[in-house]
């Protein structure tokens, strides 16, 4: 699902990760991310995908770069990263990038094309 994002500036974090074999927690562990980052503040939504191989984007969406050092500081998401690191992920990459431009386009339920937020 898209993330509802405001008009820009903001940030983005794009987390890009490779699964490892092990699979016990990692489910309730991500929901649980989810659930928390969405209570930080400057949070503003996540997009999150992963193939059959265990390729994996997770784009997390944020006010500003002291949000997303603020959670980056949460102890649960780093008691996650550290399990994440230890279990769960074959390796990975973390970008952190300035969205300055956005514009999106989404076919209305009703057949009609609608143009979307530029």
């Amino acid at each position: 699902m898209f993330a509802t994002t405001p008009k820009p500036p903001y940030w983005a974090v794009i987390f890009t990760s490779q699964r490892s074999d092990v699979e016990q927690g990692y489910a309730v562990m991500g929901d649980r991310m989810v659930e928390l980052a969405a209570q930080q503040p400057g949070f503003l939504g996540v997009e999150s995908v992963r193939d059959n191989d265990g390729f994996g984007i997770t784009v997390s969406y944020w006010e500003s770069e002291a949000a997303i050092a603020a959670w980056k500081a949460d102890s649960e998401h780093k008691l996650a990263q550290q399990q994440g690191f230890a279990s769960w992920y074959a390796g990975f990459e973390l970008r952190i990038a300035h969205v300055g431009r956005a514009h999106g386009w989404r076919k209305a339920e009703t057949g009609q094309d609608a143009a979307g937020q530029g």
